[in-house]
Order: structure tokens, then C-alpha cells, then sequence
């Protein structure tokens, strides 16, 4: 079986990756993968059995929000769910740090789209570990516990969690948008310059960048160490944005192509043996 060259199987390290990888008629060729991946979730529908969880890591401006945007654009808005995770809300911090996402998980047949997801609590709470306080953990006092040994054990129970969902008919793909620190400051400063996109430009970014070496850091360690056979990481060039769309979509559509039993559930005996009769009966009336 063909390896998909942007899984990530063995050991990695993002300094030696590609951000930018470009491919001519990227927009018509998404458009037909669109539609493919629709009528799959279509079958799903009617099967099922499955769910898909699709989580979207990156660092801002890595094109998460347009990304989702394009590729599932042809769905049944009855079959998808978006889900955004910001600062957790004071309800959320009065539960474990699973149970915002586990809440909107994906029914049988259905898709669900973190846009930054679960991983959020490796990744930005250890760049910035004072966070974590503010869970009220019985057994943590300060931020000096917080060692690598607290966000391993994480990443060990994130991976237990995930292992349960794939058991029990989750499909599970995970992609982190890999930008160069200098396409994020040209796209920082489209923000600027264009008014159209002001709205999405905030000084919060500039501090967030300048610890773009630790979130490096962190990301590193995340999809080395949660990347599984049922869960897999892929490692997305995402400097052209087109080119990283259907990177994403083609990834997608050829998991679900290996699931060969999903299919339309048939036609009871009694309603298929009298499908002549109830055309006729409509015809008639």
C-alpha cells in the first residue's frame, strides 16, 4: 500500500520539513474531491456505522478557517459540525480538560471539524503553562510542577482517548498546517494592510510569534508522540494555500476509500418486492 509521504510514521523533526509545495489546477481538482468526499458522507449517512473526527492544528494565519471552508463546501450541512475551540469558558474550567470536546464529538454518519482541537491543552497551555492553574487540578499548586512529565501523561490519556473513539467507529484525522514564520508575517501584514481583513488582526498575534520557537518546539513533541495508526498526524506544506487544500482533501478521500464496507443499507424485502406498486400508486393519484 502506498505511504502518504505527509504521515507522520517515524520520528520528525519541523525544522527539515517543507512549508511550501505549489500544484497547478489545485482549485478544479478540489472541487471533484469535494464532491466525492460528499457522496461518501452521503453513504455514511444512511450506514450508520462510522463518524469522522477531522482536527486542524496550526499556527495563526496557517489557513485553517479557508481550508475548511473550500474542502467541505459541497457537503449536506446535515452531515458536518464546526467546532472553534477558544479560552476555555468558566463551565468548561469547572471540568476536565476532554469534556468541551467530547460533548460535540460526531454522531454515527456524520462529520465533525475541530478547528484547533484536544491538542490545544499540550500545546498552548504548555507554551504558556500558567493556564493550567486555572483548571483547579487538586494536585497542582504552581507552575513548576509543570513539567514534561505532566504534558507526556496528557498526551499518553489524549491518545488512550482517541484509541477508545477508533474502537468504537470513529475515523480520525489529524493535520497540523505547516507555514514558514516568514509566510505568516506576510499574511500578518495582508491583515494590516488590506480593511477588509483588519477585523482579524490583533497585537496578540505579534506577542503569540515571537514564541514561535517554543510552539515549534511543542508541535514537535505532539506529533511525535500522538501520531498512530488510527489517529494519524499529517504534516501539511501550507505556504500556498490552494496546494494545502487539496493536500487535505485528497488525504481524506483516500482514507475513506479504504473502507469499502460502507454502504447504503438495502431495502427491506416487503417494501423492495412492492416498489412497482407505490411508483404506481403515485403516478395515480
Amino acid at each position: 500500500m502506498k505511504t502518504n509521504p505527509y504521515q507522520v510514521v517515524e520520528k520528525v523533526e519541523l525544522s527539515k520539513i517543507q512549508t511550501l509545495k505549489v500544484e497547478e489546477g489545485g482549485k478544479g481538482k478540489l472541487k471533484k474531491i469535494s464532491k466525492k468526499i460528499s457522496k461518501i458522507q452521503n453513504k455514511m449517512y444512511a450506514h450508520g456505522k462510522y463518524s469522522v473526527l477531522i482536527c486542524f492544528q496550526g499556527m495563526d494565519t496557517s489557513g485553517k478557517d479557508s481550508l475548511v471552508r473550500e474542502v467541505f463546501k459541497s457537503f449536506n450541512t446535515r452531515g458536518i459540525n464546526v467546532h472553534s475551540f477558544k479560552t476555555p469558558s468558566k463551565t468548561e474550567l469547572e471540568h476536565d480538560y476532554l469534556w468541551r470536546h467530547i460533548l460535540v464529538l460526531p454522531e454515527r454518519g456524520t462529520f465533525a471539524i475541530f478547528n484547533r482541537t484536544h491538542y490545544e491543552n499540550v500545546l498552548v497551555t504548555r507554551v504558556h503553562p500558567e493556564y493550567v492553574l486555572g483548571e483547579n487540578i487538586p494536585s497542582i499548586h504552581s507552575v513548576d510542577q509543570l513539567d514534561d512529565a505532566f504534558y507526556h501523561k496528557r498526551m499518553d490519556q489524549i491518545n488512550n482517548f482517541e484509541e477508545y473513539l477508533s474502537d468504537n467507529g470513529t475515523i480520525i484525522l489529524k493535520f497540523f498546517l505547516n507555514i514558514s514564520k516568514e509566510e505568516q508575517k506576510n499574511r500578518l501584514l495582508r491583515r494590516i494592510e488590506l480593511e477588509e481583513k483588519n477585523w482579524k488582526f490583533s497585537g496578540g498575534d505579534l506577542k503569540e510569534r515571537k514564541l514561535w520557537n517554543n510552539y515549534m518546539d511543542c508541535y514537535e513533541d505532539l506529533l511525535n508522540r500522538t501520531s498512530s495508526e488510527d489517529a494519524p498526524w499529517y504534516i501539511i506544506p501550507s505556504d500556498d494555500k490552494k496546494t494545502s487544500r487539496l493536500l487535505v482533501a485528497e488525504t481524506i478521500l483516500e482514507t475513506l476509500k479504504k473502507y469499502t464496507d460502507i454502504e447504503e443499507p438495502e431495502l427491506d424485502k416487503e417494501t423492495q418486492a412492492n416498489l412497482q406498486k407505490y411508483k404506481n400508486m403515485l403516478e395515480n393519484e
